[in-house]
């Protein structure tokens, strides 16, 4: 650090000589210092944490302002208008509809310090050396490019990157085991008529009828080639069994809205529904049981990354890249996985978090003592253990991956029928 701040002095020093050399000869041009960097940055509100801003700008003098819109309209926007931002927070199965624009840079690797320490989990499909499902799209289908300025995908690793990941997490189905009293270990329980009036599933279709693929594997009505790209006919058939147990009066609501979801559970007034992690966490925050369970068919997978606009260039760019490496570098990785999300580059996260919380987050093991979430808030009471157990056996776990299907149009469509019916 102290040679950066010796040159800076140092420019400054000669800066100043050359002023006051100018001042003596009576021209004065105004001289205004660099202007500070501001990075627009795009994405849900989700993963816009106002104290990885104020931390960032805190370390860099760097601004990051935040856009925050729905996840539709960030790839709306990264097709439409990649001028509006300067940084891209988006998830892999977005950029089957961005990449062909040539609206993203390839991320120069070379540039990104921690770049062979990302999880091989994004860049080979594989945790702690074992494949683990592709299904839908895989980060490791998407995330090299053929080049810096390229529209097409690379099936092996190259030098540049579609997105850095940011973070990711395998999703399951969330259950109150109070309320339940037996064990649940496979997706098919979402539709047992026993839980009839007291279920529920998320209302996004490309995520939805994930979860619903899942279930209708589970129940042995058909094997999907690929859950993350069906067939008109596998459409169809998802979506009869959806519609017949909503006649059947199967579910309390279809859930949009993370609030929503905490509230169905919280209340009792659902059992077991399709949750997201943090949703589990809110409802525990107000002393409920409630548990992100593992089923035996595995998990359903999602991630999200950075990318640079085509259009970004100098000192803005320099600052994003700054922006990435700053985020790899281990204190927004933590502050992450402190959250139940997993950070992209893990050993220099575990070098900012303390030795009992990485093994309850991520080993799988019973909490030393309590454990607290970023805002202090208790989260899990000594000797708990983690849902899903430890990365290895979790991520190890997927299924498959959020996607859009090439029958996309039509998926959407008939998804309407069932929430019509």
């Amino acid at each position: 650090m102290s040679d950066h701040q010796d040159s800076n002095t140092l420019q400054r020093r000669t800066l100043l000589k050359g002023t006051a050399a100018i001042l003596a000869t009576g021209i004065a041009p105004a001289i205004h210092a660099q202007e500070k960097i501001v990075l627009r940055y795009l994405g849900t509100a989700v993963n816009q944490d106002k104290a990885i801003a104020d931390k960032f700008k805190a370390d860099t003098g760097i601004e990051v302002q935040y856009v925050a819109v729905t996840t539709d309209d960030v790839t709306k926007r990264a097709v439409t208008a990649p001028n509006s931002f300067d940084l891209i927070d988006t998830e892999y199965f977005s950029l089957k509809k961005i990449v062909p624009t040539g609206n993203l840079k390839g991320i120069d690797s070379k540039r990104i310090k921690n770049a062979d320490k990302i999880t091989s989990l994004f860049t080979k499909g594989e945790v702690a050396g074992k494949k683990v499902g592709d299904q839908g799209t895989a980060p490791k289908k998407v995330i090299f490019l053929e080049g810096e300025k390229s529209k097409k995908f690379s099936a092996s690793p190259t030098q540049f990157m579609s997105l850095i990941p940011t973070v990711y997490n395998a999703d399951t189905l969330g259950i109150r085991p109070d309320l339940i009293k037996r064990p649940i270990t496979s997706w098919a329980e979402l539709l047992n008529p026993e839980f009839k009036g007291k279920t529920a599933i998320l209302n996004i279709p490309s995520i939805g009828i994930m979860d619903a693929a899942m279930v209708v594997e589970a129940k042995g009505i058909h094997k999907y080639k690929d859950k993350g790209n069906m067939t008109k006919a596998e459409i169809d058939l998802t979506i009869k069994t959806l519609i017949e147990a909503k006649k059947a009066g199967q579910f309390r609501a279809l859930w949009k809205d993370f609030n929503e979801s905490v509230n169905l559970m919280a209340s009792g007034e659902v059992v077991i529904q399709s949750m997201w992690s943090p949703a589990v966490t809110a409802v525990r925050t107000k002393g409920i049981d409630c548990v992100f369970q593992p089923l035996k068919e595995g998990y359903r997978a999602w991630a999200a990354g950075f990318g640079l606009p085509t259009t970004l260039s100098g000192r803005k760019l320099d600052g994003a890249y700054e922006f990435i490496n700053w985020f790899l570098d281990g204190w927004a990785g933590a502050y992450l996985n402190r959250q139940g999300y997993y950070s992209a580059v893990l050993d220099t996260a575990k070098a900012k978090m303390e030795a009992y919380e990485w093994a309850y987050w991520m080993e799988g093991k019973p909490a030393a003592q309590d454990i607290k979430s970023p805002q202090g808030d208790l989260l899990a009471k000594a000797g708990a253990v983690r849902d899903g157990g430890s990365y290895e056996q979790r991520m190890g776990g997927i299924a498959c991956w959020n996607a859009v299907m090439d029958e996309n149009e039509y998926m959407v469509r008939k998804w309407n029928e069932f929430v019509a019916a």
